[in-house]
């Protein structure tokens, strides 16, 4: 019996300190933290299955509640200053009602303001954004979209 509880004492430690796959690298650092408020676009199939067309959320600062960019399809993410990075997803921690967190490295970038020196990007903390049992997706509805409301925490990291 004692075996079996240390056994299980040592699998709730290593779980409590396992890394979530959506944290960047360990030499990467925060260079902003936003919240993305608005919807992701959803087209309806011939498979019968709804399918993301391109996310559409204001990127807020969580100091000064004042907008300072917009996400949109690439994903791409764009700053009031002009600056623009588009990411590829390394990593996605599944949720059970809601988008993916996401774990992006930045494979392009635009312009030489805010954004320029940004490698990784994570979307954490994530609600909504999902089809629900509601939105069904048919024979009558092919080519139709719905916009699925949803916010997600944005962090902006550095390689170092």
């Amino acid at each position: 019996m004692k075996v079996k509880a240390l056994a299980l004492l040592l699998l709730l430690a290593i779980g409590a300190h396992a890394q979530d796959v959506t944290e960047p690298p360990a030499t990467a650092k925060v260079k902003y933290t936003v919240l993305g408020i608005g919807r992701q676009v959803y087209a309806c199939g011939e498979d019968g299955k709804w399918t993301l067309q391109e996310p559409q959320a204001d990127l807020i600062d969580t100091q000064t509640h004042q907008p300072v960019g917009t996400h949109t399809k690439g994903p791409t993410w764009t700053w009031s200053d002009g600056s623009a990075i588009t990411g590829k997803v390394l990593q996605q921690r599944v949720s059970a009602d809601s988008i993916p967190w996401l774990l992006l490295q930045v494979q392009s970038s635009g312009g030489s303001g805010a954004l320029s020196t940004i490698a990784f990007i994570r979307r954490s903390d994530t609600q909504g954004g999902v089809p629900q049992a509601a939105n069904i997706c048919g024979a009558q509805n092919v080519g139709s979209t719905i916009n699925v409301p949803y916010q997600a925490t944005y962090t902006f990291y550095t390689a170092q």
